[in-house]
């Protein structure tokens, strides 16, 4: 994979060497400071996802082996049982090395370990009867982060590696919603969007925010067949690429997980972590160094009316 320097001069891998070109929008070139934005993010979500969001992942320590079905992935790796020591060395060197890769040292190295431990960690996690699918962009975005190599902060090159990466990771993102589509209407058949199938999932799970939509005739049915057309839309957002648009979808998509999770309790975290993949986060800093510098405005925050008098 070769790097593309944001001044325009001749491409060039990260290491500074001469490399041929590449066109197309597989390999558009993206700002290294968004690739070391996006990767501390992924990687401190880690500890979040494996402590907190799915903490009952390390209660299959205490399960018994025999109850362990592996997923077709698993039976075609020769991965190990899920015992006890299994389940709790898998977990604190997943959080281990995730907490190292988010230091932004040894990319490859330490991002291999952390996809490699966080794929072994899904697998004991959907073994036992229950497979979700918002994991699928999360576990490809830590698949293809450690393809980039070193990025800091503040690093100005831009490299084809990264548009590949994040291409990549937008395709996953795009896929998991058309495919939910998919499936909806493969498994429910049109009856998914003519049925009560968000009526039920309000019954069962509906909060303050959601509960009045049962009094309302009509709008959770259109409320369906809006969510089954906007996922089949989905192919639409690798069009998106200003940085304007590209924040105004993440707001879009992130803001339909919110309303998602103010309705019946139901959040797709780390899915929501792989959409802050198309944020164009080198642009921050500039963002924020104008706003500092907005006219009217002192260091000290405090505004300065026009043609007063410096102080002694």
């Amino acid at each position: 994979m070769s790097g593309t320097p944001s001044s325009g001069a001749p491409a060039t891998d990260v290491a500074g060497a001469p490399s041929a070109r590449r066109h197309g929008w597989w390999f558009r070139p993206v700002p290294l400071a968004r690739i070391a934005v996006f990767r501390t993010i992924a990687y401190l979500f880690v500890p979040v996802d494996v402590f907190l969001t799915t903490a009952w992942v390390r209660a299959h320590a205490a399960v018994p082996t025999e109850y362990y079905q592996p997923l077709t992935i698993g039976q075609l790796l020769p991965l190990p049982t899920p015992t006890a020591t299994v389940v709790h060395v898998v977990q604190w060197a997943l959080v281990l090395a995730a907490l190292a890769a988010a230091t932004g040292r040894a990319p490859r190295l330490l991002g291999t370990a952390v996809f490699l431990l966080y794929f072994e960690w899904m697998v004991i996690a959907m073994s036992y009867g229950k497979v979700d699918h918002d994991r699928i962009a999360y576990l490809v975005a830590l698949a293809v982060l450690p393809t980039i190599g070193r990025a800091r902060w503040r690093d100005r090159r831009s490299s084809e590696a990264a548009g590949w990466a994040m291409a990549v990771v937008l395709v996953t993102v795009m896929l998991t919603y058309f495919l939910a589509a998919w499936a909806k209407i493969r498994f429910g058949g049109w009856d998914w969007a003519t049925g009560s199938t968000l009526t039920r999932a309000i019954v069962r799970r509906g909060t303050v925010f959601s509960d009045w939509t049962l009094e309302v005739p009509g709008l959770l049915a259109a409320a369906q067949w809006a969510m089954l057309a906007l996922e089949f839309a989905a192919p639409l957002m690798l069009l998106v690429w200003s940085a304007r648009a590209r924040i105004a979808l993440v707001v879009f998509l992130l803001g339909f997980h919110v309303m998602v999770f103010a309705g019946v309790s139901i959040i797709f975290l780390p899915h929501c972590v792989a959409i802050l993949s198309i944020v164009p986060w080198e642009r921050v800093p500039g963002a924020a160094r104008r706003l500092r510098n907005r006219p009217g405005r002192r260091p000290g925050n405090a505004a300065q009316p026009a043609g007063a008098a410096s102080p002694d």
